[in-house]
């Protein structure tokens, strides 16, 4: 394993990363936007694009032997232990339509586990930094998850899959199921920052499915690291591989998991 001088560098890099796309996405956010489309509903623009490629070019100008997992594009492997995992634009979708809510969201992963994350809330200018061990910061304070219980007091958030028309594992029943259990249930539209906001206690749980590596890397390590949990929808351990995941505050995991259980 690496030194703590090491993994601090990593960290310093990536910020710096995620800062230098987030003022990318500032500046471009109200201009016109080349928009092409990866499925029916799936946008991509020429900001993700530009992102992804100053995130990459700048972790691999510092670290050229670790490898990248990126949803653009495809990279050649490095050969240590080492993978980025990088949303350079989470909320695609929001950020083409002028919708100000999306952020960069960084993860390193080493030998499988996620070493350390960073969300960056590009208009917000909040950033959420996590290295595991160490705690989950917003903006260099510590933040932790909430303590509100039960499950009928609760702010929840949750998503659904771009391909939600010709699936029927499109979340449609948990949402309603969970609407009918709690205080309130939010989609906004980007889950890094879904998990980074139940880290910071402002939500108490969040569950989606169809989700990819680069979507949650960051985020679940700031919701484990803030003192919260993380599963799949079978409570068991989870991996940023995994199909599902649920992550809460940890005092309403169980009636979480209760409602998952009704349709699943």
């Amino acid at each position: 394993m690496n030194s703590n001088e090491e993994i601090a560098r990593y960290l310093e890099e990536a910020v710096a990363a995620a800062r230098e796309a987030g003022a990318v996405q500032r500046e471009e956010l109200y201009r016109e936007h080349d928009i092409t489309l990866k499925g029916a509903v799936d946008l991509v623009t020429e900001v993700d694009r530009r992102c992804e490629e100053l995130i990459v070019a700048r972790l691999k100008n510092a670290f050229p032997d670790h490898r990248f997992l990126a949803e653009e594009n495809t990279y050649q492997a490095g050969l240590a232990p080492f993978t980025w995992v990088i949303d350079p634009l989470d909320g695609t979708t929001n950020y083409a339509h002028g919708f100000p809510w999306f952020c960069v969201s960084i993860g390193l992963e080493y030998e499988g586990k996620v070493l350390l994350g960073v969300v960056y809330h590009t208009m917000m200018d909040e950033l959420f930094t996590a290295v595991k061990g160490e705690g989950a910061f917003l903006n260099g304070q510590p933040i932790r998850v909430s303590e509100r219980a039960p499950l009928n007091g609760t702010l929840l958030a949750t998503g659904f899959p771009y391909d939600r028309t010709r699936d029927n594992e499109n979340n449609f029943q948990h949402f309603i199921d969970f609407h009918l259990e709690c205080r309130g249930v939010r989609r906004a539209g980007a889950a890094a920052l879904d998990l980074a906001y139940v880290a910071a206690g402002r939500l108490d749980g969040y569950w989606e499915c169809k989700l990819k590596p680069w979507d949650v890397a960051a985020g679940s390590l700031l919701v484990a690291e803030a003192g919260g949990k993380v599963t799949n929808h079978a409570g068991e351990p989870y991996s940023i591989y995994d199909h599902r995941i649920l992550a809460s505050n940890g005092a309403i995991h169980q009636e979480m998991l209760g409602v998952l259980q009704r349709g699943a």
